[in-house]
């Protein structure tokens, strides 16, 4: 008997080999060789190397490296970066609670988060911060990422900082014990018209879907009678956000986005009919900035026809993040599926595996295409699809709008652009927000404290401000974009003396796409209709 249970032994061994040679394929084996391979070569390194190596530093080096060979959205966040890459998402995280802007070597306070721990210590807007824990915290080496890492901390803990504040020269202490920061998704509400109210959503997060409820109750107040959710610059954020808001609109058992992938079946995600706002007149507005969650509530909502969409082509992200974390608290974001919206489509845009330079600078291709002044210029390079009423849809590349509206550059000249993409504008709002801050506290509207701008003279301040500090001044240039340089410095003093909120109101305040979306509603065209069909003309016969 023992004799048969080991020969029962070695066949069953024999049998599992064979099975698993010929059945299975030799993926597993080619992935278990690679991965040796790997580990071969950095113990050799490691061993024989004629210089020391820190093989964890050439670790961190190679990761990135392999993940970008699949996807442009598979990623490699190191340990150190996880809690900031989570934070915008999460709803809240824990510190100081503001807002900074780091010139001159130096950190200064742009905003103070209402009731938070800084106001409440006695920290204002326009303080600089010269000291964390009686340590200098100015100099060359201060970066944003430093500066979070030494403000933030755990709840409840105390941070002592150095203050230099304007008009006094001796520095304050004050002690600030850190909390619970709320990082808010919705930004801006407030009504454009008596009957239209406005929601921007900067991006998805966990808190995005009842922070629309309560923008959404506010605008009841008002009694709003047609709504624009603004996912202009939405890079996107979490699937189950944008799934959320889209049933909040759509009939029961509407399809809002559906997801597959390799290892990864079909999963549907429908509305559940409980939407308290599935017949009010509906705008979205997206540009090439929305990506990703705003394209999937987008396409949601144009392929259910349930709104118009307006604005310019969406940026393209239609592939699935799983975040997988590691021991030492680093983590990677693993594509795992594909989004599609209810018509069938694929919203990523092309891209090579490998090779990401020509994704990367796709929104500069597009612009030296034309595709932000005409719609004409746009390239579908999918197939074509159709809505619930048989309106074409295209995959391959984004949303495209129903509207379109061009990019004004009528009055766009080289000082212009090199003011903007300098950030010379922003440092000189800064420095006359600081230096002005006590007259321009008398303004709470935007429209009040762009109206004392405009007696101030503003432009040609700038103009001196930028010749000083390396961008010759162009009188005739200047004057041409005279209207955009107003624009862009009121619009920045303005976010910086009162809220994100105010910032909106007033750029939205002569917005092509605002007004264009007022037109829709005055119209009652916000719900899109089935193309007409054309009449076939009866053919003539020769007798």
């Amino acid at each position: 008997m023992p004799l048969i249970m080991a020969l029962c032994v070695v066949m069953g061994i024999f049998i599992g080999t064979f099975y698993a040679n010929h059945f299975s394929g030799n993926r597993l084996s080619i992935i278990n060789s690679s991965s040796n391979k790997l580990n071969n070569l950095l113990h050799i390194i490691d061993d024989q190397y004629v210089d020391t190596v820190n093989v964890n530093d050439l670790v961190e080096k190679a990761m990135p490296q392999i993940l970008s060979e699949l996807d442009p959205h598979s990623v490699y966040i190191p340990a150190k970066d996880v809690q900031m890459a989570n934070d915008d998402l999460r709803g809240s995280f824990s510190g100081v609670g503001i807002e900074f802007n780091i010139r001159h070597d130096t950190l200064h306070v742009q905003q103070v988060i209402g009731n938070g721990p800084a106001e409440r210590a006695g920290v204002i807007a326009g303080d600089k911060i010269v000291k964390v824990d009686d340590k200098p915290f100015t100099g060359k080496t201060l970066t944003n990422e430093e500066a979070m890492h030494r403000l933030k901390g755990p709840k409840d803990t105390k941070v002592k900082l150095g203050i230099m504040r304007f008009g006094e020269k001796k520095i304050r202490d004050i002690v600030v014990t850190r909390g619970e920061i709320p990082t808010k998704s919705v930004t801006a509400v407030y009504m454009l018209d008596d009957n239209s109210g406005y929601i921007r959503i900067k991006n998805f997060g966990e808190n995005t879907y009842p922070e629309l409820l309560i923008a959404l109750a506010r605008l009841s107040q008002e009694r709003f009678k047609n709504l624009t959710i603004d996912l202009r610059g939405n890079t996107g954020g979490y699937l189950q956000s944008a799934v959320q808001i889209a049933n909040e609109f759509l009939p029961k058992n509407k399809l809002i986005v559906y997801t597959q992938g390799r290892k990864s079946p079909r999963q549907e995600y429908r509305s559940d009919g409980r939407g308290s706002y599935q017949q009010i007149p509906l705008v979205v507005l997206i540009d090439e900035g929305s990506a990703s969650a705003s394209e999937i509530l987008a396409g949601a909502i144009q392929d259910n026809d349930r709104g118009t969409i307006i604005g310019r082509r969406s940026f393209g992200k239609g592939l699935v993040q799983q975040p997988i974390a590691f021991n030492d608290q680093s983590m990677i974001r693993l594509t795992i599926a594909r989004y599609y919206s209810p018509s069938g489509r694929c919203i990523q845009k092309p891209y090579t595996a490998g090779d990401n330079k020509d994704y990367e600078e796709d929104l500069l291709t597009r612009y030296q295409h034309g595709e932000f002044f005409s719609q004409d210029s746009i390239k579908h390079e999918g197939p074509e699809f159709h809505t619930n009423n048989g309106r074409p849809v295209y995959s391959g590349g984004g949303i495209t709008p129903d509207i379109f509206i061009a990019e004004d550059t009528t009055d766009v000249t080289s000082y212009y652009k090199q003011a903007s993409m300098s950030g010379l504008i922003i440092q000189y709002c800064f420095t006359y927000t600081d230096e002005n801050r006590q007259k321009l506290s008398q303004y709470q509207t935007a429209d009040q404290m762009a109206a004392y701008l405009k007696s101030q003279n503003i432009v040609d301040r700038f103009a001196t401000f930028a010749d000083k500090n390396g961008l010759k001044r162009r009188n005739l240039m200047i004057q041409r974009s005279h209207k955009l340089l107003e624009r862009y410095l009121y619009s920045r003093i303005i976010y910086n003396m009162l809220s994100e909120q105010a910032w909106m109101e007033y750029l939205n305040s002569d917005d092509p796409a605002i007004l264009e979306t007022i037109k829709v509603f005055r119209e009652g065209k916000a719900f899109p209709q089935a193309p007409e069909k054309k009449e076939e003309k009866p053919q003539s016969k020769a007798a």
